[in-house]
């Protein structure tokens, strides 16, 4: 049904759902202790018919044997086609006349078996003989193990959410605010029990993980196996380290091998060759193994795009041809990027490149788009004739043509167009203005009647011998789009989050273009979010992925912080799915200015019907008095986050929303596996700098496995004016570091007499870091946590370059929480009057003082201010499973400031006040009686500050 009318209001924030469309359910970050389910990693095989181990070219008769072979094998598949005939290849034809020299089969469909059999034989035994790619190892690889990880859910965010609990919503009081999260409130005997088994509403998803690994899960965990419309990739394009990826927040100047910009992470790492041992051949491996996946996930009628430059798209089409089919690819289309970059030497480089395949051509989803001819560009160019008022037609001067003169007024411009056609048609004489025309050697494109009709409607006309059928600009001033996009250059883009940033009407044409309203869409890279932010706006699911916590905290930002148009919807019961209004329209000069526009054509005229109609599926029906905002999505990681806890605070566990709170969380162990220990130890002598802030650095030497250690998983000495000892210990891979085992390190490393303990791990439990931080008041011997990114988790051929940093320390940050009693604005104020007064309650506020970044070299806090941060979260009551973003902080930028226009006043100005600053808006305690601040740095690192409320 459509959409029912809604209150006449200034402004309404609202956000799309997606009630059609439902995910298996994924455990909170909170219950990964509890959670036992597990699976083995999963095997990927690469086609065996593609060995290219195959050698023909030789000193030997070897090729010209095997082509004799397949021009055999095809000149007997072709008699035995015609033998057999259609009717039997149909199907089995009872009582059938029998094929000579085929006694022995019981039956038609078993020949046809054998064809079919042959056919193949012929096909593989044919593409064994065509050039391949090959590079260094591809032989002697033929499968890859991927692990096989659940995804939890780290963060749930939702604009709506903010903006209604800013404007005096009790969050405890109102469970309908979790709707607007799209929580589903499972207690964690539910979320534990009936996680990847049961299913929830849908949710977008923003994902924290290298994109094998989040592949692979959305495959074997939760069945989502040919059920992604399109996939957008923007991988390194293989050529410049420095030039493809944003390791900081607020800087976008990288600097090619520049020390101080580089930094290690497997998605922005992997494929350079100035950071992998055998550069080039280490990216196609890289790529094929991502693109086998991609295949699985895409439907059959699905798409996948792939962004490029020209320096290795030749090869990327190669790879792309051996995993999907070359009789899958769909075109290559050139467009002009954000700007072009300057050569030094010769050309400068002004467009990039999308490769386009299918999953299976033949059922692909595909709608025309087309964009407005330009009155200057090449679309109108051979419009050059005008009608005049008085029906006189004439050669437009060379003025008019270039715009320099205005042409008369009431006239239309024309150009001269086909009447015949090559294949067959009708062929006869035709009188018009006292001439006899025939088609020539070719047929004429409509009836007698046909062209008596286009006389009658004066679209004919004489030029030199001929007869030309009249076509005017306005008959459909529209031109289909093809595979050369001029327009999408820097003229179409605001400003660049990201160092890399595609433009959004470059993704936006590839998903009109494949996808319909409700469609899954996946970017396995996201950089800073540009796939979800067009998906969101055209109202399609969205799951996108990086393994970089730079783009991913850009990405979040830009997604709370957006609006959008409301497009009306048929049937809002269904939502998206089921389709957007489009309607035809005029403005008062009579141009179509709907989404249904007519096509005026030769058959249409000849044939006196109606003019066909054209949908513009970039012009559905707004409503202008909505703001939409982007819809509730998800953070989730395969680890979780780190996070400090106040004292006291550290045996409390998760408390289940539907029951008693459950035993404190034990994730750690001393017990490393030998392998992961080895790896480890390998990557820090390979790696021997910590990286503090300032570019100040720590360097280590003799690093060197501990002699009988229990809980220990190095030693090394510090280069730091005078040499010093000092222990490390790792903590695992998959899960967090653990109070226990930092208790057990601590212990052993001061009877060792050591200077110094870190601690390294992928994430820290909250307790264990509070540990950390106190370790030298409460233990006698200082201690840091140290932040491993994701990329040692890939095991791949790692180069050893001295601006590694794929280790960093990171700050603490320090909160103040205080109460604040008083009678606040309980509504929203602006256009609709004074806001009403609440009476006197107990309220509780927060504020960023600052984040400590500890140097080990001097054992001392570097302090920065609150205000000097990228972004911080505060959800007013945690409940130790999942982190809601009930208020979200930018005070470097004027982030909200697009949203707090397009609501027009609605809100109070305190509200964005407060969303721009160190101090959170007045909030009530909920029920678990404690908050979380979230504080993302300039690395993208997420460092989580627990406080009970007193």
């Amino acid at each position: 049904m459509a959409r029912q009318k809604r209150p006449a209001k200034s402004q309404q924030a609202e956000s799309y759902a997606h009630p059609d469309s439902t995910l298996l359910l994924r455990p909170d970050a909170g219950t990964q202790a509890q959670f036992k389910k597990s699976k083995t990693p999963q095997r990927y095989r690469y086609d065996s018919s593609l060995s290219p181990a195959l050698e023909w070219d030789g000193q030997n008769s070897a090729r010209e044997q095997g082509e004799a072979l397949i021009a055999e094998i095809l000149a007997l598949s072709a008699k035995l086609n015609a033998a057999v005939g259609p009717a039997s290849r149909a199907g089995p034809a009872h009582g059938g006349p029998d094929v000579p020299g085929t006694a022995r089969l019981a039956a038609p469909t078993e020949l046809v078996a054998l064809l079919g059999r042959l056919d193949e034989a012929a096909r593989r035994l044919k593409a064994l003989g065509k050039p391949f790619l090959n590079w260094a190892g591809k032989a002697e690889r033929l499968s890859f193990d991927v692990p096989t990880l659940p995804l939890f859910v780290h963060e749930r965010l939702s604009t709506k959410a903010i903006i209604e609990t800013l404007i005096g919503h009790k969050r405890d009081k109102q469970p309908m605010l979790f709707d607007l999260f799209a929580d589903p409130c499972h207690s964690i005997a539910d979320q534990v029990l009936k996680a990847y088994e049961y299913r929830d509403q849908w949710t977008n998803r923003m994902i924290l993980g290298d994109s094998l690994v989040v592949m692979n899960s959305l495959l074997h965990f939760e069945n989502l196996g040919g059920q992604v419309q399109m996939i957008y990739m923007d991988p390194p394009y293989g050529i410049k380290y420095g030039s493809n990826f944003q390791p900081f927040v607020r800087r976008r100047d990288v600097k090619h091998n520049d020390d101080d910009d580089l930094t290690r992470e497997p998605e922005m790492v992997q494929a350079y060759r100035d950071t992998w041992e055998i550069g080039l051949h280490s990216y196609l491996t890289c790529m094929r193994d991502r693109l086998l996946l991609c295949r699985d996930l895409l439907a059959p009628s699905g798409s996948v795009f792939v962004q490029i430059s020209d320096v290795n798209i030749h090869h990327i089409r190669e790879v792309m041809d051996e995993v999907f089919g070359e009789e899958n690819r769909v075109g290559l289309i050139n467009f002009v990027k954000s700007s072009g970059l300057a050569a030094a030497e010769n050309l400068g480089t002004a467009c990039d490149y999308l490769v386009w395949y299918a999953r299976d051509r033949e059922r692909i989803k595909y709608n025309q788009l087309f964009v407005p001819k330009e009155s200057k560009g090449e679309g109108i160019t051979p419009y050059s004739m005008i009608e005049l008022a008085d029906a006189k037609r004439r050669q437009m001067t060379r003025e008019e043509r270039e715009g320099t003169v205005a042409i008369p007024e009431k006239s239309r411009r024309y150009r001269i167009d086909n009447l015949t056609k090559p294949g067959p048609g009708s062929r006869f004489d035709f009188e018009f203005e006292g001439q006899r025309f025939g088609p020539g050697k070719r047929w004429w494109g409509t009836t007698p009647e046909g062209m008596s009709k286009l006389a009658e409607m004066k679209r004919l006309q004489v030029s030199g011998q001929g007869l030309w059928y009249v076509r005017f600009w306005d008959d459909f001033p529209w031109s289909p789009v093809n595979n050369l996009w001029t327009d999408t250059g820097s003229s179409f883009l605001a400003d660049k989050l990201y160092v890399v940033q595609t433009t959004t009407k470059t993704i936006e044409r590839c998903l009109l273009m494949t996808t319909d309203p409700g469609d899954l869409v996946l970017d396995p890279t996201c950089g800073s979010g540009t796939t979800a932010y067009v998906a969101e706006q055209w109202g399609r699911r969205w799951i996108t992925a990086d393994v970089s916590r730079v783009p991913l905290a850009l990405a979040r930002q830009r997604l709370l912080t957006a609006t959008f148009p409301w497009y009306d919807l048929k049937d809002e019961e269904r939502g998206p799915a089921g389709g957007f209004v489009y309607k035809r329209k005029q403005n008062k000069k009579g141009e179509e200015v709907g989404g249904i526009v007519p096509h005026v054509t030769l058959k249409s005229i000849a044939n006196n019907e109606p003019p066909t109609e054209e949908v513009l599926v970039d012009r559905p029906e707004k409503d202008d008095k909505i703001t939409r905002v982007t819809g509730p999505f998800t953070f989730e990681a395969t680890i979780p986050t780190a996070a400090d806890v106040e004292v006291g605070a550290a045996e409390v566990g998760p408390a289940s929303r539907a029951g008693p709170a459950t035993p404190p969380v034990r994730l750690g162990s001393p017990d490393l596996p030998q392998n992961e220990s080895s790896r480890m130890l390998e990557v820090l002598r390979r790696s021997p700098v910590l990286r503090l802030d300032g570019n100040r650095t720590i360097t280590l030497h003799n690093i060197r496995p501990p002699a009988k250690s229990l809980s220990l998983s190095a030693e090394a000495m510090v280069k730091n004016g005078n040499d010093k000892p000092v222990a490390f210990v790792f903590g695992p891979e998959n899960a967090a570091v653990s109070e226990k085992l930092v208790k057990q390190a601590a212990f052993e490393a001061k009877a060792k007499s050591f200077a110094h303990l870190y601690v390294i791990g992928f994430a820290i439990q909250p307790h264990a870091r509070q540990l950390v931080d106190q370790c030298e008041a409460v233990m006698d011997i200082p201690a840091t946590y140290v932040q491993a990114t994701p990329d040692l988790l890939m095991g791949d051929l790692l180069k050893n370059m001295r601006s590694s940093q794929i280790f960093s320390v990171c700050g603490l940050p320090e909160i103040e929480v205080r109460q604040c009693r008083s009678r606040e604005p309980s509504g929203t104020g602006g256009k609709k009057g004074p806001a009403r007064l609440a009476g006197p309650t107990t309220k509780y506020e927060v504020e960023l003082l600052g984040l400590d970044v500890f140097d080990p070299t001097t054992i001392q806090n570097d302090p920065r201010r609150g205000d000097d941060v990228p972004a911080w979260f505060l959800d007013t009551d945690y409940n130790d499973l999942c982190f809601h973003v009930c208020q979200a902080f930018f005070p470097r930028t004027s982030a909200w400031e697009n949203l707090k226009k397009a609501l027009k006043g609605d809100y109070s100005e305190t509200v964005w006040d407060h969303l721009a600053g160190t101090v959170s808006a007045p909030f009530e305690a909920g029920e678990h009686q404690q908050i979380a601040v979230k504080v993302i740095d300039d690395r993208g690192n997420e460092l989580v500050v627990v406080r009970k409320l007193l």
